[in-house]
């Protein structure tokens, strides 16, 4: 039988001939496009439509000490500028809050919990960064080994003894970059890294600013209880003065009954505010790390002449560059979109280039003789050729989650405008309140004074008087109330512009917080 001939193909001399001043253009035009295929799509800014000015009207500081809508006196807040850059708690001049924010600092769980992942993240990327660098591992051994005599060509009954072998070995193995998977892979990890330093920042702020809140919670229900405590004294003082009156037969026993009851009820709102002052000294507890068992805060009331710094918002497009929640969005998408770029190195080749060096004798001392070297040197190349789609998806799903973290980071912007918005209102309507409310307290005074000089004079009823002084001690709760929600509220605004009235994130108190666990 005849072999078949070996098929020839006379046009492929010419076709060679003729395409080879193009061949290097065509390889360069054939690596790029392998280039571009496997690379990170080049990173854009998601457009986000930034309001050119916060839609609450603004108060602009001016001077040393300024006086709000309502009546108090508010610090401007250029006073802080001199503190540390990030101790935005330090405008309220309060050095037991200063205290407390530094303890809580430095003792609190959760924030402990934030600054170990933080380690994790850095510990990761510093893995991702060691694969630029060529991996090289020592080695050494001893065996001893009896072949078998068909092992080493020898008829079987032959005695074999036994062999003794030492090695020594120096191995390298090193990834080349060819599609940047090593480098898309380190982006990743540093944007991840980022993003979770900047979650610690995000724990750090809500933490001083719960501190801060439950701190002046406290001190606004001290400040209402001691509002009660008097409204005890003068209930107590009628139960007195009609107690006397009703003996005397001046008046009847439903007076009497009526400022009994009365009295009753205004300690049972005493001892429900002692409860809520207990939950939030026990808040307050667990914020600062401390057993609520062995916690107890000293009665300290927020009285009417405390100066709440104003906090001048600035230029809503700061609020992207201070937020910590907005930070670490950003950086998720950066981690997402250099993620595409492993993805796409996956269908193309990788190459891998080791080399092994050594000694193997029968002795120790020999091992380390010339005679005795081994080496080798080799390259592997290998790229999929079935993968059932895999790659194709892995792909798709890392351009998936690049979306999904772009819709993240805006939504996170328009929730950052939304909480600016809320507490600047909120800051205004109390601020309204207030003015409201000093009308109020002056009316139902001169109405509780006039009350009793006509009961006094037994031209009213004891119902017409006690109405009066309900009505003022309502006014004085409503008042010390709002004291304490104008102080949250500020707070809430300190906490909703990132931190602070500065244009970056304090850095250095992060990082001073990080080095201190």
């Amino acid at each position: 039988m005849q072999a078949n001939p070996t098929p020839t193909f006379p046009a492929l001399p010419a076709i060679a001939k003729a395409t080879a001043p193009f061949r290097p253009a065509f390889a360069a035009l054939l690596g790029a496009l392998l280039l571009s295929a496997c690379a990170a799509p080049d990173f854009r800014q998601p457009a986000v439509a930034v309001p050119a000015a916060f839609k609450e009207p603004q108060q602009a500081p001016a001077g040393d000490v300024r006086n709000a809508p309502d009546g108090t006196t508010w610090k401007a807040a250029q006073a802080a500028e001199s503190q540390p850059r990030g101790e935005w708690w330090r405008a309220f001049n309060d050095a037991r809050l200063d205290s407390l924010i530094a303890q809580a600092t430095a003792n609190n769980q959760n924030l402990a919990v934030a600054a170990a992942r933080v380690r994790q993240a850095r510990a990761i990327a510093g893995i991702a960064e060691s694969e630029r660098v060529p991996r090289v591992d020592a080695g050494a051994g001893a065996q001893r080994a009896r072949p078998a005599p068909p092992e080493v060509n020898q008829p079987a009954g032959t005695s074999i003894p036994a062999v003794t072998s030492y090695r020594a070995s120096l191995s390298a193995s090193y990834e080349v970059d060819l599609f940047g998977r090593v480098s898309g892979s380190v982006a990743a990890a540093r944007s991840d890294a980022g993003a979770v330093e900047a979650t610690y920042r995000s724990v750090l702020l809500s933490l001083q600013a719960d501190v801060a809140q439950t701190y002046f919670r406290l001190r606004a229900l001290d400040a209402e209880l001691a509002t009660v405590a008097r409204t005890v004294g003068l209930r107590e003082e009628n139960v007195r003065i009609n107690g006397r009156r009703f003996e005397l037969g001046d008046i009847g026993e439903f007076d009497l009954a009526r400022a009994r009851t009365e009295l009753s009820t205004v300690r049972a709102d005493a001892i429900g505010l002692q409860r809520q002052r207990s939950n939030a000294e026990h808040a307050l507890a667990v914020l600062l790390g401390e057993p609520a068992s062995n916690f107890g805060a000293a009665t300290d009331p927020l009285e009417a002449t405390a100066a709440l710094p104003l906090i001048p918002p600035g230029l809503p497009s700061a609020l992207l560059e201070r937020r910590p929640d907005v930070a670490s969005a950003q950086r998720a998408m950066e981690a997402a979109n250099a993620r595409i770029g492993v993805a796409r190195s996956a269908m193309f080749p990788a190459l891998t280039i080791g080399a092994d060096a050594g000694g193997v004798a029968g002795t120790v001392a020999d091992v380390f003789k010339w005679s005795s070297r081994s080496w080798l040197l080799g390259a592997a190349l290998s790229m999929p050729l079935i993968d059932g789609g895999r790659n194709r998806n892995n792909i798709v799903r890392s351009e998936a989650a690049l979306e999904e973290a772009v819709g993240s980071y805006r939504q996170s912007v328009l929730a950052a405008f939304a909480d600016v918005e809320d507490q600047l209102a909120g800051l205004r309507i109390l601020a309204q309140q207030g003015a409201e409310l000093d009308q109020a307290l002056a009316s139902a005074r001169r109405s509780a004074d006039l009350a009793r000089k006509l009961y006094d004079a037994g031209r009213s009823g004891y119902l017409e008087l006690l109405d009066a002084q309900r009505n003022l001690a309502a006014v004085e709760r409503s008042a010390v109330q709002l004291r304490g929600d104008r102080a949250l509220t500020t707070v809430a605004l300190i906490r909703a512009l990132g931190g602070g009235w500065e244009a970056q994130p304090a850095a250095g108190v992060v990082k001073a917080s990080l080095a201190a666990r």
